[in-house]
């Protein structure tokens, strides 16, 4: 069978495809990765092949965006949308709809590599459409990887029952313009799966799953914290003395708007946690700590895989990123989230705090003495850390990228429109 995965060109999107890449490479599929021609590294390192496609300046500013948290505002408005408190859903579907027409460029490139290499399946980020309309070209079948909540499902089902309530309105669906733009070149109808793919893999715990159109079909797939490779530092070799800490504000740049958000200086931050009895590892760049006294008991490392580093840790701090989330879930840590509003910070947020696998810390709130008193908190009490043992053996129960092969090769040969 061959595989095609597109990504959007960004690590955080990246790095969530490699295990299954990797499940299926190891049962003897061929694999390739397209995505930006500046992001094939995270896709050559992981030992897999990239497609480098996108050339443009519109997909150049998608890159630019994601590798300068500053310009990230520019890339999408605020898309986050929590589905249990979303007043202002249709100006979130608007806007994402918009991302969508940003990646129209690359369909043209992409339909001619799918129709000469012949994928069997298609899995492509929600975000990139083309990939869709790509694998319906060619013949293959095609499905959607997430990375994170479904809120593409979640806000086009909300459109789709405003529209039926309010028949004969003015209402204007504005995915329209953006699929006749896609299909109208190559003479294709719309259909619904082009937008939310035959079915869908879904690597967050079911329980974070918004209510979505009935018959779409998710397949739950374990996450395998993935975030590249480093060389494992000497200090890591040991068991910590003391409770270990892990600060980190993701790859994304979605979490870097905590520290302008809340006006609490980085210097704050990390004298708040001294005299806890804690080691304090803060994941920060250079520019975030230039001119900072950093106490003795933290360690400021710039860039160090969570693979790596939570598996010591008593706590994480971090700002709800999926990713993130994911990955300290996966591993038993008790997290401690201030929720950025980027994507589906709110809502991971509170399935944490309900299932007591940690607290949350909203933004308006965070200062150096709310930060010390949750987190002395997440440390101290067996509440958390027995949630988070909890909510680690439910996610270990889900089926895992080497078991999902089989039922995708079973689904590919329902789906795939050539023999």
């Amino acid at each position: 069978m061959r595989v095609l995965f597109v990504v959007f060109p960004a690590t955080t999107h990246t790095f969530p495809v490699i295990p299954l890449a990797w499940a299926l490479r190891n049962a003897g599929h061929e694999v390739r990765v397209v995505t930006h021609p500046d992001m094939t590294r995270p896709v050559t390192e992981a030992g897999l092949a990239a497609v480098p496609l996108g050339r443009g300046d519109e997909l150049d500013q998608l890159v630019a965006y994601s590798a300068d948290p500053a310009l990230l505002g520019g890339l999408t408005g605020d898309l986050a949308a929590d589905p249990q408190d979303c007043p202002d859903w249709g100006e979130k579907w608007f806007g994402l709809t918009r991302l969508f027409a940003r990646l129209r460029p690359l369909l043209e490139d992409l339909a001619g590599t799918a129709v000469r290499w012949r994928p069997d399946l298609v899995l492509w980020d929600p975000f990139c459409l083309p990939a869709a309309v790509a694998a319906r070209i060619s013949g293959a079948a095609h499905a959607r990887l997430l990375w994170g909540q479904d809120t593409v499902a979640w806000l086009r089902g909300r459109s789709v029952r405003y529209r039926a309530e309010h028949a004969g309105t003015a209402w204007p669906e504005p995915l329209e313009e953006v699929m006749q733009q896609l299909l109208e070149p190559y003479g294709l109808p719309y259909e619904e799966e082009l937008l939310l793919g035959q079915w869908t893999i879904d690597p967050m715990p079911p329980g974070l799953r918004p209510s979505v159109p009935a018959d779409l079909r998710y397949e739950s797939m374990r996450w395998i914290p993935y975030d590249g490779g480093a060389v494992v530092p000497d200090w890591l070799h040991a068991r910590p003395s003391r409770p270990r800490v892990c600060l980190t504000l993701g790859d994304g740049g979605g979490g870097r708007r905590l520290f302008r958000g809340s006006g609490v200086p980085v210097s704050d931050v990390l004298a708040a946690t001294e005299g806890l009895g804690v080691e304090l590892v803060a994941a920060l760049t250079p520019d975030q700590t230039a001119g900072v006294a950093v106490p003795d008991h933290v360690r400021v490392v710039d860039s160090l895989p969570l693979s790596q580093l939570l598996p010591e840790c008593a706590a994480v701090v971090h700002h709800g990123g999926s990713g993130t989330f994911s990955a300290a879930a996966a591993l038993g840590v008790p997290q401690l989230i201030v929720p950025t509003s980027y994507w589906g910070e709110r809502a991971v947020a509170r399935y944490t705090t309900e299932r007591y696998a940690g607290l949350t810390l909203e933004p308006a709130e965070f200062s150096p003495d709310a930060l010390r008193e949750a987190l002395g908190r997440l440390v101290s009490e067996p509440l958390f850390h027995n949630g988070a043992a909890v909510l680690r053996q439910e996610l270990a129960a889900l089926p895992g990228p080497a078991d999902l092969v089989p039922v995708l090769a079973d689904l590919t040969r329902r789906h795939a429109r050539t023999s």
